[in-house]
C-alpha cells in the first residue's frame, strides 16, 4: 500500500563513501565542455544506468547555440628568472575557463591585466570563467601577484577552442508511473567540492538507494553543465517536459551550514511543501527562501515557457559563504557527516512524495470505537503512545476524500512518518480507503 524507502543504517560510513567520490572528481578539470566533462560522466556511470548524450558545436538550443568545446592540456607563467611561478598542474583553478591558446613574453604591467586574486583572501586563488567572449587570463593568489618583482614574464596556455561536442549524463529510474521527479546537478566546475561535487555525489547516492525499491514515481537524475545543460535538456525535451511534477537542483550540500531550500517560481508548489515538511520533521535549523531568477538551473526549469515545480537544497546558499568559488572550496570544507546529512534529508523528502496519498474514512459518522479495534492505547502518559493516538485522530478527521497525508501533517504539526503510521493502521482496520 506505501513505498517506504528505508533510510541510512550507517550513516558515518555512507558520508566516507560519498566524501570519497568527491576526492576522486575533485581533480579533474572541468568545464562546459570538453575531456573532464566527460571523464566526470564515466566515472559516476561506472555501474550504473547512465546515458552519456551529446550535441554538436553550433547546434542551436532555444536562445542559445553549442559552443565550441575547450580542453586544457596545461599553462603556466614563468618570471624573468625562468622560474615557474603560476602552474595549472598544481591547480586547475589557476586557468581562467575557456581560455584562449597564448603563448607570449611581456612585462609584469602588462601581465597583470591578465591576473585575478582575491586581495581579502590573499591565500585563495578565485575561480574565474570567460565561456562566451574569447579572453584568457590566470588566477592567482594575491600574496604571490604582490611577490612577483619587475621584468619580462613568459606565459603558455595550451588550450583549444574547437568544434566538438556538449555533454550531459542522464539517468532514468522507471516508477509504476510516468509522472517524473526531476534530481538535477551541475557538472561543470573543476576543483570546487562544495560547489559542483556535493551535489553530483548527493545525486549519485540518492539514485543508488532508489535503484534497488519500488517506486511510485518515475526518477530522472540529470547531471549537466551549468545553464547550457540545463537548457540543451529542456530543448530536447520539449513536448515531454511537463512529465515532470517535481523537482530539485542539488549543490552546496556537503559544508557544515544548517540545511537551505530556495522555493520553486510557484512557491506553494507540492516540492515546495514536502521539502518544508521534511525539514521541519527533522527538529533541526534550516532555512527556506523564496525564488529568485539568479542562482543554478531552478532558473532554467521554472523560465515562463515551462514553470516546472523544481526547487533547489543546499546547505549553505551559494554566494554566501567565503570559500564560495575558490580553491577554499576543497576537500577539507566538504564533510562526510555533512553529505551523509543532506542524503538522508533527501531520503525523507522522497518518503513523503512517494507516500502522499489521500484517503477516506470509511466509518465518517463520529468516532469510530477505535478500542475494540486494537487502535487505542489505554495506558496513558507516554509522549509516543499520545502521538499515535492523536494522529489516527487527525487522519480520520480529515480523511474525507480531498485531503492528503501531507496536508494532514502540515495542518496537525505531527511528523509525516507519524501520519502516515496512523493511516496504514487505519487502512489494516478497515477504517480508511487509501486512494493513490
Amino acid at each position: 500500500m506505501f513505498n517506504l524507502i528505508p533510510g541510512l543504517d550507517d550513516p558515518a560510513a555512507v558520508g566516507r563513501e560519498m566524501h570519497a567520490l568527491v576526492s576522486e572528481l575533485f581533480p579533474l578539470n572541468r568545464s562546459l565542455t570538453g575531456e573532464g566533462l566527460r571523464e566526470t560522466l564515466r566515472k559516476i556511470s561506472a555501474g550504473r544506468p547512465l546515458e552519456i548524450r551529446s550535441l554538436p558545436t553550433g547546434t542551436p538550443i532555444l536562445d542559445w547555440t553549442v559552443p565550441k568545446e575547450w580542453n586544457l592540456n596545461g599553462a603556466w607563467i614563468k618570471d624573468p628568472s625562468g622560474q615557474v611561478v603560476v602552474d595549472a598542474k598544481r591547480s586547475n583553478l589557476h586557468v581562467v575557463g575557456y581560455s584562449m591558446p597564448v603563448r607570449a613574453r611581456m612585462p609584469l604591467a602588462e601581465l597583470k591585466k591578465h591576473l585575478h586574486t582575491l586581495p581579502d583572501h590573499p591565500d585563495w586563488i578565485p575561480y574565474r570563467t570567460s565561456y562566451y567572449k574569447e579572453t584568457w587570463g590566470f588566477c592567482l593568489t594575491h600574496r604571490l601577484l604582490e611577490s612577483l618583482s619587475d621584468g619580462e614574464y613568459e606565459v603558455c596556455i595550451e588550450s583549444t577552442l574547437a568544434d566538438g561536442v556538449l555533454n550531459w549524463g542522464e539517468a532514468v529510474l522507471p516508477g509504476e508511473t510516468t509522472d517524473e521527479v526531476l534530481i538535477s546537478a551541475h557538472v561543470c566546475h573543476p576543483s570546487l567540492a562544495n560547489d559542483n561535487l556535493s551535489g553530483i555525489a548527493a545525486a549519485v547516492f540518492l539514485a543508488r538507494r532508489l535503484a534497488g525499491v519500488r517506486r511510485k514515481y518515475t526518477y530522472r537524475f540529470l547531471f549537466a553543465p551549468g545553464t547550457i545543460g540545463g537548457l540543451a535538456w529542456l530543448a530536447q525535451n520539449e513536448k515531454t517536459a511537463g512529465r515532470v511534477k517535481h523537482g530539485l537542483v542539488l549543490a552546496c550540500l556537503g559544508d557544515a551550514g544548517d540545511p537551505t531550500y530556495k522555493r520553486s517560481e510557484a512557491g506553494n508548489a507540492p516540492v515546495d511543501r514536502v521539502v518544508a515538511l521534511a525539514l521541519r520533521d527533522r527538529d533541526k535549523p534550516f532555512r527556506v527562501v523564496d525564488f529568485t531568477p539568479y542562482g543554478y538551473d531552478e532558473r532554467q526549469y521554472n523560465s515562463p515557457g515551462f514553470r516546472l515545480p523544481v526547487g533547489c537544497l543546499m546547505r549553505s546558499m551559494y554566494g554566501t559563504f567565503p570559500e564560495y568559488h575558490t580553491s577554499a572550496d576543497n576537500l577539507d570544507f566538504v564533510r562526510p557527516e555533512a553529505l551523509a546529512d543532506s542524503l538522508d534529508l533527501l531520503l525523507s523528502i522522497v518518503n513523503i512524495l512517494e507516500n502522499d496519498a489521500v484517503g477516506v474514512n470509511k466509518n465518517p459518522r463520529g468516532e469510530p470505537q477505535l478500542g475494540r479495534r486494537g487502535l487505542y492505547d489505554h495506558l496513558g502518559g507516554r509522549n509516543e503512545a499520545a502521538q499515535a493516538q492523536l494522529a489516527l485522530l487527525w487522519v480520520l478527521n480529515q480523511s474525507d476524500g480531498r485531503r492528503s497525508l501531507l496536508d494532514i501533517a502540515e495542518r496537525s504539526g505531527l511528523p509525516f512518518q507519524a501520519i502516515l503510521a496512523a493511516a496504514a493502521e487505519l487502512a489494516k482496520g478497515d477504517l480508511l480507503e487509501i486512494r493513490a
